[in-house]
Protein backbone atom coordinates (compact mmCIF):
# COMPACT_ATOMS: atom_id res chain seq x y z
CA UNK A 1 0.00 0.00 0.00
CA UNK A 2 0.58 3.59 -0.52
CA UNK A 3 -0.61 6.32 1.65
CA UNK A 4 0.01 9.99 1.53
CA UNK A 5 -0.21 11.42 5.37
CA UNK A 6 -0.67 15.53 5.43
CA UNK A 7 -0.52 18.50 7.39
CA UNK A 8 0.17 21.59 7.49
CA UNK A 9 -0.06 23.02 10.80
CA UNK A 10 0.94 20.58 13.12
CA UNK A 11 4.88 19.62 13.69
CA UNK A 12 6.25 16.69 11.35
CA UNK A 13 8.10 15.06 14.46
CA UNK A 14 4.23 15.22 16.11
CA UNK A 15 3.92 12.06 18.14
CA UNK A 16 0.98 10.99 16.89
CA UNK A 17 1.64 11.69 13.11
CA UNK A 18 5.43 10.57 12.82
CA UNK A 19 5.94 8.33 15.70
CA UNK A 20 2.94 6.54 15.97
CA UNK A 21 0.99 6.35 12.39
CA UNK A 22 3.48 6.84 10.05
CA UNK A 23 5.62 4.52 11.72
CA UNK A 24 3.31 1.69 11.83
CA UNK A 25 2.84 2.31 8.46
CA UNK A 26 6.53 2.02 7.35
CA UNK A 27 7.43 -1.01 9.87
CA UNK A 28 4.76 -2.41 7.87
CA UNK A 29 6.21 -2.62 4.74
CA UNK A 30 3.94 0.19 3.59
CA UNK A 31 5.10 2.86 1.24
CA UNK A 32 4.20 6.56 2.76
CA UNK A 33 4.37 9.80 1.13
CA UNK A 34 4.41 12.94 4.00
CA UNK A 35 2.82 16.24 3.10
CA UNK A 36 4.38 18.46 6.17
CA UNK A 37 5.96 21.82 7.02
CA UNK A 38 9.19 20.66 7.23
CA UNK A 39 11.10 23.89 6.12
CA UNK A 40 9.01 25.94 8.47
CA UNK A 41 10.03 23.83 11.33
CA UNK A 42 13.72 23.42 10.12
CA UNK A 43 13.20 19.80 10.29
CA UNK A 44 14.65 16.76 8.13
CA UNK A 45 12.25 14.34 6.69
CA UNK A 46 13.07 10.89 8.58
CA UNK A 47 14.32 8.11 6.15
CA UNK A 48 12.13 5.47 4.09
CA UNK A 49 9.89 9.00 3.46
CA UNK A 50 9.01 10.47 -0.05
CA UNK A 51 8.71 14.45 1.49
CA UNK A 52 6.72 16.88 -0.06
CA UNK A 53 7.37 20.57 1.74
CA UNK A 54 4.27 22.74 2.03
CA UNK A 55 3.99 26.36 4.01
CA UNK A 56 2.92 25.99 7.65
CA UNK A 57 -0.58 27.10 7.20
CA UNK A 58 -0.64 27.05 3.43
CA UNK A 59 -3.18 28.78 1.73
CA UNK A 60 -5.98 26.42 0.11
CA UNK A 61 -4.39 26.94 -3.56
CA UNK A 62 -0.91 25.83 -1.89
CA UNK A 63 -2.19 23.32 -0.03
CA UNK A 64 -4.23 21.51 -3.21
CA UNK A 65 -0.94 21.53 -5.07
CA UNK A 66 1.13 20.01 -2.33
CA UNK A 67 -1.59 16.85 -1.79
CA UNK A 68 -1.32 17.04 -5.69
CA UNK A 69 2.05 16.05 -5.38
CA UNK A 70 1.27 13.29 -2.45
CA UNK A 71 -1.28 11.59 -3.56
CA UNK A 72 0.37 10.72 -7.32
CA UNK A 73 0.17 6.61 -6.83
CA UNK A 74 -1.28 6.39 -3.55
CA UNK A 75 -4.06 4.47 -2.60
CA UNK A 76 -4.89 6.10 0.60
CA UNK A 77 -4.56 9.81 1.76
CA UNK A 78 -5.11 10.32 5.55
CA UNK A 79 -4.92 14.32 6.50
CA UNK A 80 -4.49 15.77 10.53
CA UNK A 81 -6.24 19.34 9.52
CA UNK A 82 -9.76 19.91 8.87
CA UNK A 83 -8.97 22.69 6.22
CA UNK A 84 -6.95 20.03 3.74
CA UNK A 85 -10.51 18.75 3.54
CA UNK A 86 -11.46 22.05 1.58
CA UNK A 87 -8.48 21.56 -0.49
CA UNK A 88 -8.43 18.26 -2.01
CA UNK A 89 -7.81 17.65 -5.16
CA UNK A 90 -9.98 16.36 -7.89
CA UNK A 91 -7.82 13.23 -8.63
CA UNK A 92 -7.53 11.25 -5.42
CA UNK A 93 -7.44 7.96 -3.31
CA UNK A 94 -10.13 7.63 -0.51
CA UNK A 95 -9.74 10.30 1.87
CA UNK A 96 -9.24 9.44 6.08
CA UNK A 97 -9.65 12.50 8.22
CA UNK A 98 -7.96 12.03 11.60
CA UNK A 99 -9.87 13.96 13.81
CA UNK A 100 -7.10 16.40 15.82
CA UNK A 101 -8.89 19.78 16.64
CA UNK A 102 -12.11 20.84 18.69
CA UNK A 103 -15.22 20.22 16.06
CA UNK A 104 -18.56 20.71 15.49
CA UNK A 105 -21.11 18.28 15.12
CA UNK A 106 -22.20 19.27 11.60
CA UNK A 107 -18.35 19.33 10.44
CA UNK A 108 -18.25 16.30 11.40
CA UNK A 109 -21.29 14.60 10.29
CA UNK A 110 -20.92 16.24 6.81
CA UNK A 111 -17.35 14.72 6.80
CA UNK A 112 -18.22 11.29 7.90
CA UNK A 113 -20.61 11.61 4.90
CA UNK A 114 -18.14 12.29 2.38
CA UNK A 115 -14.80 10.58 3.92
CA UNK A 116 -13.63 8.34 6.69
CA UNK A 117 -13.05 9.75 9.76
CA UNK A 118 -10.55 8.81 12.64
CA UNK A 119 -11.75 9.50 15.82
CA UNK A 120 -10.01 8.51 19.58
CA UNK A 121 -12.78 5.78 20.07
CA UNK A 122 -11.29 3.97 16.65
CA UNK A 123 -7.61 4.51 16.99
CA UNK A 124 -7.05 5.53 20.41
CA UNK A 125 -4.78 8.50 21.91
CA UNK A 126 -1.60 6.55 23.36
CA UNK A 127 2.10 6.73 24.17
CA UNK A 128 5.10 4.76 24.69
CA UNK A 129 5.50 3.19 28.04
CA UNK A 130 8.95 2.93 29.00
CA UNK A 131 8.81 -1.02 30.97
CA UNK A 132 10.70 0.08 34.19
CA UNK A 133 10.73 3.74 34.88
CA UNK A 134 12.86 4.78 37.90
CA UNK A 135 10.84 6.15 40.61
CA UNK A 136 9.28 10.03 41.20
CA UNK A 137 11.89 12.47 42.18
CA UNK A 138 11.62 15.49 44.57
CA UNK A 139 13.97 18.16 42.49
CA UNK A 140 11.60 19.37 39.57
CA UNK A 141 8.75 19.22 37.67
CA UNK A 142 8.22 18.80 33.96
CA UNK A 143 5.51 20.02 31.16
CA UNK A 144 6.05 18.46 27.51
CA UNK A 145 3.93 19.43 24.78
CA UNK A 146 2.80 23.07 23.25
CA UNK A 147 3.07 26.18 25.40
CA UNK A 148 0.30 28.71 24.93
CA UNK A 149 -1.87 31.10 26.96
CA UNK A 150 -4.30 28.97 26.93
CA UNK A 151 -2.71 25.91 27.96
CA UNK A 152 -0.86 27.54 31.40
CA UNK A 153 2.08 29.75 30.16
CA UNK A 154 1.72 32.29 32.72
CA UNK A 155 0.91 30.21 35.52
CA UNK A 156 3.79 27.85 34.29
CA UNK A 157 6.17 30.93 34.67
CA UNK A 158 4.71 32.20 38.19
CA UNK A 159 4.81 28.78 39.89
CA UNK A 160 8.70 28.18 38.77
CA UNK A 161 9.10 31.53 40.77
CA UNK A 162 7.08 30.39 43.42
CA UNK A 163 8.98 26.86 43.27
CA UNK A 164 12.59 27.73 43.53
CA UNK A 165 12.93 28.70 47.17
CA UNK A 166 11.71 25.06 47.85
CA UNK A 167 14.79 23.45 45.72
CA UNK A 168 12.27 21.87 42.96
CA UNK A 169 13.05 23.45 39.64
CA UNK A 170 10.30 23.42 36.19
CA UNK A 171 11.22 21.95 32.80
CA UNK A 172 9.46 22.73 29.81
CA UNK A 173 9.61 20.79 26.67
CA UNK A 174 7.26 22.36 23.92
CA UNK A 175 7.45 24.88 21.26
CA UNK A 176 5.45 27.71 22.22
CA UNK A 177 3.23 30.10 20.54
CA UNK A 178 4.74 33.41 19.23
CA UNK A 179 3.02 35.58 21.79
CA UNK A 180 4.13 33.78 24.72
CA UNK A 181 7.83 33.22 23.46
CA UNK A 182 9.53 36.41 25.00
CA UNK A 183 7.70 35.21 28.48
CA UNK A 184 9.33 32.15 28.11
CA UNK A 185 12.96 33.55 26.90
CA UNK A 186 13.27 36.23 29.84
CA UNK A 187 12.46 33.77 32.44
CA UNK A 188 14.78 31.09 31.52
CA UNK A 189 17.23 34.38 30.82
CA UNK A 190 16.60 35.45 34.66
CA UNK A 191 16.76 31.52 35.46
CA UNK A 192 12.98 30.83 36.53
CA UNK A 193 12.88 28.11 34.91
CA UNK A 194 14.80 25.74 31.72
CA UNK A 195 12.86 25.90 28.71
CA UNK A 196 13.77 23.17 25.84
CA UNK A 197 11.89 24.65 23.04
CA UNK A 198 10.46 21.75 21.12
CA UNK A 199 12.21 17.99 21.68
CA UNK A 200 11.39 15.14 20.14
CA UNK A 201 8.54 13.16 21.76
CA UNK A 202 10.97 10.07 22.42
CA UNK A 203 13.42 12.50 23.96
CA UNK A 204 11.06 14.41 25.65
CA UNK A 205 9.76 11.27 27.57
CA UNK A 206 13.56 10.35 28.55
CA UNK A 207 13.93 13.63 30.05
CA UNK A 208 10.79 13.51 31.89
CA UNK A 209 12.02 10.37 33.92
CA UNK A 210 12.20 11.10 37.54
CA UNK A 211 10.46 14.24 37.82
CA UNK A 212 8.58 15.21 40.82
CA UNK A 213 5.53 15.20 39.05
CA UNK A 214 4.12 16.29 35.42
CA UNK A 215 2.05 19.17 34.24
CA UNK A 216 -1.09 19.68 32.54
CA UNK A 217 -2.50 23.13 32.63
CA UNK A 218 -5.20 24.43 30.54
CA UNK A 219 -8.20 26.92 31.02
CA UNK A 220 -11.89 26.17 29.93
CA UNK A 221 -11.47 27.05 26.28
CA UNK A 222 -8.94 23.80 25.85
CA UNK A 223 -11.63 20.60 25.69
CA UNK A 224 -9.36 17.62 24.55
CA UNK A 225 -8.09 15.53 27.27
CA UNK A 226 -4.09 16.19 26.44
CA UNK A 227 -2.33 12.90 25.38
CA UNK A 228 0.97 14.62 27.20
CA UNK A 229 -1.06 13.23 30.56
CA UNK A 230 -0.94 9.43 29.21
CA UNK A 231 2.48 10.54 28.32
CA UNK A 232 3.64 11.24 32.19
CA UNK A 233 1.84 8.06 32.92
CA UNK A 234 3.98 5.97 30.81
CA UNK A 235 6.46 7.57 32.36
CA UNK A 236 5.64 6.48 35.98
CA UNK A 237 5.58 10.16 36.81
CA UNK A 238 2.37 11.40 39.30
CA UNK A 239 -0.07 14.24 37.05
CA UNK A 240 -1.08 17.57 38.11
CA UNK A 241 -4.01 18.60 36.09
CA UNK A 242 -6.71 21.20 35.41
CA UNK A 243 -10.03 19.19 35.21
CA UNK A 244 -9.38 18.92 31.34
CA UNK A 245 -7.75 15.70 32.60
CA UNK A 246 -9.74 14.72 35.56
CA UNK A 247 -11.41 11.68 34.52
CA UNK A 248 -8.47 10.47 33.07
CA UNK A 249 -6.22 11.00 36.17
CA UNK A 250 -8.80 9.86 38.45
CA UNK A 251 -9.54 6.75 36.38
CA UNK A 252 -6.23 5.92 36.86
CA UNK A 253 -5.73 6.91 39.89
CA UNK A 254 -2.38 8.41 39.03
CA UNK A 255 -2.34 12.17 40.35
CA UNK A 256 -4.24 15.34 41.48
CA UNK A 257 -6.55 17.61 39.62
CA UNK A 258 -6.55 21.57 40.55
CA UNK A 259 -7.76 24.63 39.29
CA UNK A 260 -5.65 26.97 37.30
CA UNK A 261 -4.53 28.41 40.06
CA UNK A 262 -0.62 29.03 40.76
CA UNK A 263 -1.44 28.61 44.49
CA UNK A 264 -3.82 25.01 43.65
CA UNK A 265 -0.80 23.50 41.52
CA UNK A 266 2.21 25.23 44.07
CA UNK A 267 0.22 23.55 46.57
CA UNK A 268 -0.06 19.91 45.20
CA UNK A 269 3.62 19.89 44.27
CA UNK A 270 4.73 20.54 47.80
CA UNK A 271 2.41 18.24 49.01
CA UNK A 272 3.81 15.42 46.72
CA UNK A 273 7.65 16.63 47.61
CA UNK A 274 6.75 15.90 51.19
CA UNK A 275 4.99 12.74 50.63
CA UNK A 276 7.57 10.50 48.73
CA UNK A 277 5.65 7.53 49.18
CA UNK A 278 2.29 8.90 47.82
CA UNK A 279 4.23 10.16 45.03
CA UNK A 280 5.74 6.57 44.39
CA UNK A 281 2.37 5.31 44.64
CA UNK A 282 0.37 7.87 41.81
CA UNK A 283 3.31 7.03 39.95
CA UNK A 284 3.27 3.56 39.76
CA UNK A 285 -0.54 3.34 39.84
CA UNK A 286 -0.39 5.12 36.30
CA UNK A 287 2.02 3.32 35.16
CA UNK A 288 0.19 0.19 35.38
CA UNK A 289 -2.23 2.05 33.95
CA UNK A 290 -1.03 3.18 30.49
CA UNK A 291 0.91 0.00 30.18
CA UNK A 292 -2.10 -2.03 30.26
CA UNK A 293 -4.61 0.39 28.01
CA UNK A 294 -2.40 3.36 26.29
CA UNK A 295 0.86 1.99 24.68
CA UNK A 296 0.79 2.03 21.04
CA UNK A 297 2.31 -0.67 20.16
CA UNK A 298 -0.56 -2.60 21.28
CA UNK A 299 -2.69 -0.48 18.98
CA UNK A 300 -0.54 0.09 16.02
CA UNK A 301 -1.91 -3.05 14.40
CA UNK A 302 -5.24 -2.70 14.20
CA UNK A 303 -4.71 0.80 12.78
CA UNK A 304 -2.60 -0.48 9.87
CA UNK A 305 -5.05 -2.69 9.27
CA UNK A 306 -8.23 -0.13 9.63
CA UNK A 307 -5.64 1.89 6.92
CA UNK A 308 -5.00 -1.58 4.84
CA UNK A 309 -9.01 -1.74 4.40
CA UNK A 310 -9.68 1.72 3.74
CA UNK A 311 -7.67 1.74 0.87
CA UNK A 312 -8.82 -1.57 -0.16
CA UNK A 313 -5.74 -3.61 -0.21
CA UNK A 314 -5.28 -6.57 1.28
CA UNK A 315 -2.59 -6.66 4.44
CA UNK A 316 0.91 -8.46 3.25
CA UNK A 317 3.57 -7.72 5.87
CA UNK A 318 3.38 -8.30 9.31
CA UNK A 319 3.68 -5.60 11.71
CA UNK A 320 7.09 -5.25 13.59
CA UNK A 321 6.31 -3.72 16.99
Amino acid sequence: MRACVATTVHHPEDARIMHRQIRALLDAGHEVTYVAPFTYFNVTPAMGLTAVDVARSATYGKSRAALRRGVKGADLLIVHDHRLLHALPYRRPPVVWDVREAVTPRQLARAERRHRVITSAMVPEATLVSPSPPPPGDTRVVHIGRLSAERGVNELIGLAERLLPHGVRLDLMGAADPEVRPLLRDAQRVGLLDWFGYVPNRHALRMAEGALAGLSLADSTVREAPTKIMDYMGRGLPVITTPQGAALVEGAGCGLVVPLDIDAVLNAVLDLKEDPVRRARLGAQGHAEARLHHHWPDHAAAFVRLAESWAGRPATHALAV
